[in-house]
């Protein structure tokens, strides 16, 4: 990756002073190491009239991918070629905003101990990035860029100049030119590299929000592209996007008024104000999988079809719970889990408690013998009804915990899910949504069938007329009918 700063100057003011807001003197060829690589900063021209600095940034691809495996700690392996023949080691992204970052930190503070006049004077810059992924083409690079100052040329990268007929591909060369104060350019970058990428290469935590209103102070809540840019930095996590808005809106009214944002945010008074905020569903979806486990005494769990691990990363808070095993037939949920896990930086002892699997609900699996419980949170509505029987036996007749917890959607309820049109399944990608009646028809079957008890749980408010929002099963399997099932399996061995 590579990105070029330069400016002019005169004998007065020269443009070598760009060596002391950038704190790299421009007769060093300077090297820092990185996370995911080496970042070099060098000086191809500097004199008087104009000079430039170079940020050089060497990829690591192979020590990125193993990185993401969590170096043996439990993280999710994938083996996909994608992870090695890709385009960072080549194209501006997150890993070259994360290393302007680190290497010209001071200079995005706008600090300088040497001429601390100098960060506040608007220079005449020029930024060059020969190949950045522009989603949403050269359009979307000036409706980001030309707001904020600059003088915008974004020209399409051809996918190859012997075929022009193959056209364009998602790249361009930019280049930027404008009067700006460093710290202001260079916070630019950090921000709208990745938005324009479209794509982080680490997992967005809360903290993405703080960094968001740092790097965007004094531009950011004006700009007419504010929503998506605060949506796409921030992985387009709603949560934590409807956080950046919100406080964006308090800081462009603290400035309307010419108040402190403090000032603007004391409209509620904390003390009196008592109005509980509804629970979201996932989250008493989750309580009460947890409530069951816990009932059931059980140590030893199974997430099977664990997405992108919320459960199990809620399962990591309670002690009780000594090995958590996600299982998920997707590479990438599994990739995302351990992100969201932080097996890469997990402690021994917490890393040791849980782990992640590949593999398909279709068919049986030796590995997931021997548990305490399974948890098949918002599953079996993926699945095409005739391979239900196939999961049924891989849980139920094969692993066969102790206890297995099973949630769906309740279908009749979706009359009142006021932005859902009549007939529609809540996702895309469910197969089917059972009634009380049919989920219940089924839970009594193979419960009778494999030698397990069932109870029915209510979850979500549980409506008069049409129940709760998600039902779910919790099944026990008996002492007798283990010993008798382990009978079986003796004989037929």
């Amino acid at each position: 990756m590579f990105l070029t700063i330069s400016t002019t100057g005169t004998p007065e003011r020269p443009a070598t002073d760009l060596g002391y807001l950038l704190h790299k003197h421009p007769d060093n060829a300077l090297a820092f190491s990185t996370s995911y690589g080496k970042a070099h900063v060098v000086y191809p021209e500097a004199g008087v009239e104009r000079c430039t600095a170079a940020l050089l940034l060497e990829v690591d691809a192979v020590a990125l991918v193993r990185r993401g495996k969590g170096k043996g700690r439990g993280g999710a392996p994938d083996a996909a070629l994608a992870q090695y023949v890709n385009d960072r080691p080549y194209a501006a992204s997150s890993l070259l905003a994360v290393a302007l970052s680190s290497v010209f930190s001071s200079a995005m503070k706008g600090t300088c101990k040497a001429k601390p006049e100098l960060p506040a004077r608007p220079l005449p810059l020029r930024v060059e990035v020969p190949a950045l992924p522009a989603r949403g083409g050269a359009g979307l690079v000036r409706a980001l860029f030309e707001p904020l100052g600059w003088t915008v040329g974004a020209e399409p990268v051809a996918l190859d100049t012997e075929f022009p007929e193959w056209g364009d591909s998602r790249y361009v060369s930019l280049v930027l030119e404008g009067e700006q104060r460093l710290a202001d350019a260079l916070r630019h970058l950090y921000v709208l590299l990745p938005v324009l990428d479209d794509a982080k290469h680490y997992w967005v935590s809360s903290d993405e929000v703080d960094k968001l209103l740092r790097a965007g102070e004094g531009w950011l809540p004006d700009h007419p592209e504010q929503k998506l840019i605060t949506s796409r930095y921030l992985s387009r996590r709603w949560s934590l996007t409807r956080e950046a808005m919100e406080r964006l809106e308090l800081v462009r009214l603290a400035e309307t008024d010419d108040s402190a944002v403090e000032e603007i945010d004391n409209a509620v008074d904390e003390q009196t104000d008592t109005e509980e905020k509804p629970v979201p569903l996932a989250v008493q979806r989750r309580d009460a999988i947890v409530g069951a486990l816990k009932s059931a005494d059980a140590a030893r769990v199974l997430d099977l079809g664990c997405g992108q691990g919320q459960l199990v990363q809620e399962l990591l808070k309670d002690t009780r719970f000594t090995e958590i095993v996600g299982v998920d037939v997707s590479m990438r949920a599994l990739t995302i889990a351990s992100r969201r896990l932080k097996l890469e930086r997990m402690g021994e002892r917490q890393s040791g408690r849980v782990k992640l699997l590949q593999g398909s609900l279709a068919y049986t699996d030796k590995r997931l013998k021997g548990y305490d419980a399974a948890v098949l949170s918002e599953v079996i509505e993926h699945l095409d009804l005739p391979r239900l029987p196939a999961l049924e036996y891989a849980v139920f007749g094969s692993a066969r915990p102790r206890t297995v917890i099973v949630t769906t959607p309740n279908v009749e309820y979706n009359v009142r899910w006021e932005t859902l049109p009549a007939g529609h399944v809540r996702h895309g990608d469910h197969r089917f949504e059972w009634t009380r009646e049919e989920f219940r028809g089924w839970a009594g079957t193979v419960a009778e069938r494999h030698g397990y008890g069932v109870e029915f749980v209510a979850v979500g408010p549980d409506d008069p007329d049409v129940g709760p929002p998600t039902q779910m099963a919790v099944f026990t399997v008996s002492t007798q009918n283990t010993k008798d099932q382990n009978t079986k399996e003796e004989k037929a061995a």
